[in-house]
């Protein structure tokens, strides 16, 4: 039986500082993002959404919703803390992105390899986050189409599992997933059987940077 989800980026947020949000409270969509997460909901409506699981944090809950109610009939919506942004953002958050490398200096080292640091995951804890609700899901749920609602990195550290790419930085953001962009998995027996990267839908999209 053939279970299909999708595999999402939470849409644009407003942040006028540009500053590295992470786990912080209080970064809501930018009117541009719930425009984005509007139009996946329109793109997904006629794939018949059963199930909408998602990040507890407010920009990943609010895509989710703001799906949800562009959809012909609503589908549960779930919260699920391995959906998490990484864990290392929390050393970072509440910086301009440009203070980064001056102000927390183990940014190199976890640049260098993902892991090494107390508190940081390694590619594949991260993207195995992704993965286990994902076969979850299908094996709870097998035969439904259903969404995932995440951040960028755990998002392409999943990518980067299913594609059996190397694990280092340059793989994690060789193929990125824009803000409301998705990765589409088809799944058999609750395995990953073919996936493939959806855009986001046509229209102004800021560039893609880790969140």
């Amino acid at each position: 039986m053939s279970t299909r989800i999708y595999l999402i980026r939470h849409a644009d947020v407003e942040n006028p500082r540009r500053l590295l949000y992470g786990h912080l409270d209080g970064f809501q969509l930018s009117e541009l993002g719930r425009a984005q997460a509007a139009a996946v909901g329109d793109r997904l409506r006629a794939a018949d959404l059963k199930r909408i699981v998602h990040s507890p944090l407010a920009r990943a809950l609010e895509t989710a919703e703001v799906i949800n109610s562009r959809l012909a009939t609503p589908a549960v919506l779930e919260a699920d803390p391995e959906l998490r942004e990484a864990e290392f953002s929390r050393y970072l958050q509440g910086l301009p992105y440009w203070q980064i490398p001056v102000r927390r200096p183990l940014w190199f080292v976890h640049k260098a390899k993902r892991g090494l640091l107390p508190g940081d995951e390694a590619i594949d804890q991260l993207g195995g986050r992704i993965l286990s609700v994902m076969k979850r899901m299908a094996v709870e749920h097998p035969g439904e189409t259903m969404a995932i609602v995440s951040h960028a990195d755990p998002l392409q550290a999943a990518w980067i599992l299913l594609d059996g790419r190397a694990h280092n930085e340059r793989e994690l953001y060789r193929k990125a997933i824009d803000r409301a962009g998705a990765l589409q998995v088809d799944m058999e027996e609750g395995k990953p059987v073919a996936w493939e990267y959806i855009p986001p839908p046509k229209g102004p999209n800021p560039a893609s940077a880790a969140a």
